[in-house]
């Protein structure tokens, strides 16, 4: 079809194709388009499932001729309609597709054309070109541009200089949120669960920023480029402008308009890196049983106690924060060993676990531990440096670091999970996860697969030990936060 015709017939369409999936495993359950789309498992479709029975392409929906058509675009297990194997078909009002025989079910319908639904419905704006052009391409009204403009040119020079694909993945990323948040200043209007999935939107996709920058620091560690530091710099500084852009998104939709206990659950569950809007509520209600369980011992009260006595606090603050973590993997060592340095954990197939963080040998040497020559044994050996807690505490940053930026993509409840079940158990379930953290959580992992108790225990006491930590007073114990006090000098 040549490009007339093609124009011709799409300025006919006066309503648009809505995409409800009914089975199957996609980031949405709804999809609206005005324009020819792609079905598949391939992160390059319209609309991606990740279902076994689907092909990296599977189908194409396009508008010819007045109505819109479904084609299979050679897939390996074929496309159906009413059960009959189909190559191409007319989509007609409620046509049910299914992508393999057992595979995943579409449900498509027609609705009238709504432009403010389809901005937020698909990252394929074409004012998102439109902004990469005016940051990166229209460099002869340098005059007239703002600061941040100057910024994102800035960068990009260096990025060109470089021909780094990191650099420019990045800056692209950059640029589809702020469209983004952009276009949802005339977003207001949509009922008020249809906001939440934008925002939604929104915070995964700076995560998923944040792991580009963490790699592509990790990446160029050892570079002293001045351009290279640069660019990196700008980078962090529009991120940051972006949080902030986010928390007033969040203000504005009302979602800490809670009590006080679920707005520590739900803001703690933002630190360690889930979005506030996808926390399921029997989240929630699991963790307040077990603030109860901390709450009916003085084991919480002892353990920060011997913390505080022996300088442990700051020094596990100060490498958490220094490895680019939320400080409040102190609780994972607390949940560890009660902070009791001499600490030999029960004997198993791995060895000993031993120290603050409980390391078995294997990961402590991996990360640089000396193991001692009483490893093998049930007992205390100054001579291991597992015991060392400034040693260990380093080595335990970069092991959670390396398990938060890459396997568990920056989904801290999916880190204290894999800590605890033995090496590469946790982190071969969440590899056979989609690799982006939208789809990588405690929670999804939960639906996926069995884990054991002891490791579900394990999560639900960290993470209700740093609720309780947020604000101690709230929740009945006689202390103020424990890690304000560190930070703040920290920060002196």
């Amino acid at each position: 079809m040549n490009n007339t015709k093609l124009s011709e017939s799409q300025n006919t369409i006066n309503k648009v194709v809505k995409v409800k999936i009914e089975k199957g495993d996609s980031p949405k359950d709804k999809y609206y388009f005005n324009s020819s789309f792609t079905i598949g498992r391939s992160d390059e479709c319209s609309i991606q499932i990740n279902d076994g029975l689907v092909s990296r392409v599977h189908v194409e929906v396009n508008y010819d001729d007045g109505k819109w058509w479904i084609s299979d675009k050679h897939s390996s297990n074929g496309t159906f309609l009413n059960g009959n194997k189909i190559d191409r078909a007319e989509l007609k009002n409620a046509t049910t597709i299914q992508l393999g025989d057992n595979g995943p079910i579409l449900l498509f319908t027609f609705e009238e054309k709504d432009e403010s639904v389809l901005i937020t419905q698909s990252h394929q704006d074409p004012s998102l070109t439109k902004y990469i052009k005016h940051y990166f391409e229209e460099e002869k009204d340098e005059q007239q541009v703002g600061q941040h403009t100057k910024l994102m040119r800035e960068a990009f020079k260096v990025v060109k200089k470089k021909q780094s694909s990191k650099y420019l993945k990045i800056i692209i990323i950059i640029a589809s949120i702020a469209v983004l948040f952009g276009a949802y200043s005339i977003y207001q209007h949509v009922k008020e669960n249809e906001q939440k999935q934008f925002a939604e939107t929104i915070f995964y996709d700076m995560k998923t920023l944040d792991l580009e920058i963490a790699a592509l620091k990790e990446n160029l560690a050892n570079s002293n480029d001045p351009t290279v530091v640069k660019a990196l710099e700008k980078f962090d500084e529009r991120r940051k402008q972006l949080e902030k852009n986010y928390e007033k998104l969040v203000d504005d939709l009302g979602i800490y308009n809670l009590n006080e206990e679920d707005k520590l659950i739900v803001k703690t569950a933002r630190i360690f890196g889930e979005c506030e809007f996808t926390i399921p509520q029997d989240f929630i209600d699991e963790v307040k049983i077990y603030i109860k369980k901390w709450q009916s011992t003085d084991r919480y009260e002892k353990a920060l106690g011997r913390a505080k006595k022996n300088g442990y606090t700051q020094l596990i603050v100060n490498y958490m924060i220094r490895n680019n973590l939320p400080q409040q993997f102190f609780y994972l060592a607390m949940q560890e060993s009660d902070f009791i340095e001499q600490r030999v954990g029960p004997q198993t197939r791995y060895g000993y676990a031993k120290g603050v963080w409980q390391f078995i040998g294997e990961t402590g040497k991996r990360y640089g531990l000396t193991i001692g020559k009483l490893a093998d044994q049930n007992t205390y050996d100054p001579g291991d440096d597992r015991f060392n807690l400034p040693k260990s505490t380093s080595a335990a940053a970069r092991y959670i670091r390396d398990i938060y930026n890459t396997d568990a993509q920056a989904s801290g409840l999916l880190v204290m999970a894999s800590y605890n079940w033995g090496e590469h158990r946790v982190i071969d379930l969440i590899r056979r996860m989609p690799e982006n953290p939208r789809e990588r959580n405690f929670w999804k992992l939960l639906e996926k697969y069995k884990i054991p108790d002891e490791t579900y225990n394990y999560v639900f006491y960290i993470f209700s030990a740093a609720v309780i930590g947020e604000n101690p007073k709230l929740f009945g114990f006689n202390f103020d936060n424990p890690l304000v006090e560190s930070v703040q000098n920290l920060n002196n």
